[in-house]
């Protein structure tokens, strides 16, 4: 019975503001620890999508590794030892990519603009 009267006893006055301010302290241990690291990653992960240029070697969230073909509005046109597949932009991986390429992925991107660079430049020689 002694324990059952604990229980029913009324709160001490003056701890409602105590209550709320440990809830903001914890909201705002929430937002730094989770909510922001997390939005910085799908920031990073957009801008890395949309930097995205033709012949960058890529891994796919699915695992699949290949080369942009193609530079679609909705999506990419990716060239493997299978073909050419076209995904959609989310379905490229950052992390994955940086994993397995690094600097590769760097190097190929130059690549492809010199080739970009010559072709216009042949494409104005010859006009």
């Amino acid at each position: 019975m002694n324990l059952l009267s604990i229980f029913l006893q009324a709160p001490a006055q003056g701890g409602n503001s105590m209550m709320l301010i440990m809830m903001g302290v914890m909201f705002v241990g929430f937002y730094f620890l989770m909510i922001r690291p997390q939005m910085k990653k799908q920031k990073q992960e957009k801008n890395f999508q949309e930097s995205l240029k033709v012949g960058t070697r890529v891994v796919l969230t699915s695992g699949l590794h290949g080369r942009i073909a193609q530079v679609q509005d909705d999506g990419f046109v990716i060239e493997t030892l299978s073909g050419k597949l076209k995904f959609e932009k989310a379905a490229v991986s950052r992390e994955f990519t940086e994993n397995r390429f690094g600097d590769k992925a760097k190097t190929a991107e130059k690549a492809a603009e010199k080739k970009e660079a010559e072709k216009k430049e042949i494409d104005l020689e010859k006009k």
